[in-house]
């Protein structure tokens, strides 16, 4: 973390307790039952729904949108863990714009698509409020599989083993399971500790042990996992983040924004982090997008956002841009970094240089340049897979730096899974990352029911 005391223009306490309160709110308040209904009543109930389709985990969102209307609330969140366990989380996170509201046959004109991420917020927040679970656990077969990595994947992975009857054993690095749920997403996206909540409930099912503090490594390796366990799923994430390149990249103030990201969604008093009054964000994504609107609610004066191509290059949707913009970020596009200055002490400012494709999609410098000052730069840049967590072991093909793995999430090693961000192919999503874990545990239990028949 940066030290406030030695670059200028950093501090802690900007702002009142009733402002960080505030601006840090739950980014959209739930719907009440009336807003639900009126909501619901909107939908076409399509039987070919494209909406589902849309769907990474293949929600039957008609159903659960028409038993709503019935006032089969419970229903309706049982037609969601149907599909998706981590159905409350996604809701919040979810780019819905870009997936089921968009293929939403009411998303066009002067018609807007139905809100089916706060339908699904509403029916899965009411079910958890009720203490129950939606699965009742299968009768134990006595096969057990280990679990490495306790995100989004893992857990969805761990949690359909166990419905399916089989022993699960989590082992997370952290000292919080959850993944990016827990320490990468905007605070405002997911208040009252949501992420532990559903955690919870999840592992409310039983069957299931978590193992936290221990990382895949040391004596702990993969060839040790494969030896003590039926079955093995690699839900690790990508632990590391791509580096700037330049000169200057280790001084104070500038910051991996994923760091500063997780040390917000821990802090016990947002006033104590240090935030500067000029920040720069680099990248597209949408880290970027959250660290940028995180740091202005935290009291930053000016924060701009600069991506080295276009807008529609951007991987944050268009939603996340303009809520970023909306919140007083600036976002300016075709610009590369080019070089940091240090005022002696920390960053002062950045150099960047204007950029065009060329005839072939490359990046080329158009021999223009601008200054922005910055007493916070953060990098947005994306995340990499550190392959060393299976140093040690006979692993996985990995392709493209990332583990290959098949339709059903199985990698090179007869039993061995993967999902979520680690894989060739994974989205930066948390609904993707649900999907991956349970598709692999399907997988993974017809593996285990050949290997005993």
């Amino acid at each position: 973390m940066v030290n406030s005391s030695t670059a200028t223009g950093i501090s802690t306490g900007r702002l009142s307790a009733d402002e960080y309160e505030r601006n840090f709110g739950d980014l959209h308040p739930a719907l009440n039952a009336h807003q639900a209904n009126v909501e619901a009543a909107r939908c076409y109930f399509c039987f070919d729904a494209p909406c589902v389709t849309a769907c990474p985990t293949g929600i039957d969102i008609p159903m659960f949108i028409r038993q709503i209307t019935t006032g089969n609330t419970t229903g309706s969140a049982r037609t969601i863990y149907a599909q998706n366990i981590m159905g409350g989380m996604c809701a919040r996170v979810c780019p819905t714009e870009t997936l089921c509201e968009q293929a939403c046959v009411r998303n066009g004109g002067e018609d807007k698509p139905v809100k089916i991420g706060f339908l699904q917020r509403y029916a899965t927040d009411a079910y958890m409020d009720t203490g129950r679970h939606p699965f009742q656990r299968a009768g134990a077969t006595g096969k057990k599989i280990a679990v490495a990595g306790g995100g989004p994947a893992g857990l969805s992975c761990a949690h359909r083993l166990a419905s399916l009857g089989h022993s699960v054993t989590v082992f997370e690095a952290r000292e919080k399971s959850g993944g990016l749920n827990e320490y990468g997403i905007a605070a405002y996206k997911a208040t009252d500790n949501f992420a532990q909540k559903e955690i919870d409930f999840i592992l409310s099912i039983g069957g299931i042990e978590v193992k936290n503090g221990m990382a895949l490594g040391g004596g702990r390796d993969l060839d040790t996992l494969r030896e003590e366990f039926d079955a093995v799923f690699l839900g690790l994430g990508q632990g590391g983040t791509n580096d700037l390149r330049l000169d200057g990249k280790d001084l104070d103030g500038v910051i991996n924004a994923i760091d500063y990201i997780a040390e917000l969604r821990q802090a016990p008093d947002l006033s104590g982090l240090p935030v500067g009054r000029r920040i720069v964000v680099i990248g597209g994504g949408m880290t970027a997008i959250d660290i940028a609107v995180q740091t202005k609610l935290l009291g930053a004066e000016d924060v701009t956002i600069v991506y080295r191509r276009g807008q529609a290059q951007m991987k944050a949707s268009r939603y996340e841009q303009e809520l970023a913009q909306t919140r007083g970020v600036n976002i300016i596009h075709w610009a590369r970094p080019a070089e940091l200055i240090s005022d002696g002490n920390g960053v002062r400012a950045i150099r960047f240089e204007y950029t065009s494709p060329d005839g072939d999609g490359n990046l080329v410098e158009t021999g223009e340049s601008f200054e922005l000052a910055a007493d916070m730069v953060f990098k947005a840049i994306g995340q990499v897979f550190l392959a060393e967590a299976l140093a040690g072991s006979e692993a996985p093909e990995l392709v493209d730096g990332r583990i290959a793995v098949d339709a059903d999430r199985k990698t090179s090693l007869p039993d061995v899974w993967a999902g979520g961000d680690c894989i060739d192919g994974g989205d930066d999503l948390t609904v993707a990352a649900v999907e991956d874990g349970k598709a692999a545990a399907m997988s993974i239990d017809r593996y285990l029911n050949s290997a005993a028949a």
